[in-house]
């Protein structure tokens, strides 16, 4: 980190305004598109925590605009079950090498599409269980991955909730969930001072990056939205994919 140059900040910047732009339709982005520009400027141990602590901002400011439509028993049922789970691959997170950190951002990244598309066919479907269920899962991948928050999204939908209820919600989990993985990474030497300077300006350009979406995907439709929002999570993680295995050789 203590190489990152000006220009290097400055396309942290304009990445994480433009993908948190990109996501404004759809409640989801940044955390997926972030990782294949992070990983070459900061390594790839840095890159989830980085992103974990960047999502704090991002997640608190949803909460509080949206907080009286936050559904505190969904939220208390996943969070029963996912927190442990999210602690056990934070702690995972951090034994892994740099190779086996690209690969796994990589392959969980391509595996979040059809997981998403499929978690969508099921809105209103998935019961009580289901939903404890699918809260352990989603801990374990969101512990140790960026990007995972598509997964919540999909789960609360499935759940029955809709609209509002599911940007609150997912806000309220996510901020402790990442408030837990911050406080892993933190404890094993992951979120130096440059590290939490890097999150701050992510999260401080992703902010602004919704209010230009109304204008920008005023004339998009949602499907088409998230298919352009798919196709470069696919591309990314290709890349990150590519990378892993040649450091890996």
């Amino acid at each position: 980190m203590a190489d990152v140059t000006l220009w290097q900040y400055l396309t942290v910047a304009a990445v994480s305004f433009a993908a948190a732009t990109l996501g404004g339709v759809t409640g989801y982005g940044t955390g997926l598109l972030l990782p294949p520009v992070l990983l070459p400027i900061v390594g790839p141990e840095a890159v989830v925590p980085i992103i974990s602590v960047a999502a704090l901002m991002t997640n608190g400011s949803r909460l509080a605009a949206f907080r009286h439509d936050f559904d505190a028993r969904k939220a208390a049922l996943i969070l029963t079950c996912a927190l442990p789970t999210c602690l056990i691959g934070a702690y995972g997170y951090t034994l892994l090498s740099g190779a086996g950190v690209t690969l796994l951002i990589g392959a969980v990244l391509i595996a979040l599409v059809p997981a998403r598309r499929l978690l969508a066919r099921r809105h209103g479907h998935i019961g009580t269980r289901g939903v404890a269920a699918a809260g352990f899962g989603y801990g374990l991948l969101t512990g140790g991955t960026s990007g995972a928050g598509v997964v919540l999204i999909s789960i609360l939908l499935a759940a029955g909730l809709h609209g509002t209820a599911v940007i609150a919600t997912d806000a309220g989990i996510s901020m402790v969930l990442g408030l837990a993985k911050s406080l892993v990474f933190g404890s094993a030497g992951l979120l130096p001072a440059s590290s939490l300077l890097m999150a701050l300006l992510i999260g401080a350009c992703a902010a602004p990056g919704a209010f230009a979406a109304r204008r920008l995907t005023a004339g998009l439709q949602n499907r088409h939205h998230v298919a352009i929002l798919d196709g470069v999570v696919l591309l990314g993680a290709s890349l990150l994919l590519i990378e892993g295995f040649r450091h890996l050789g």
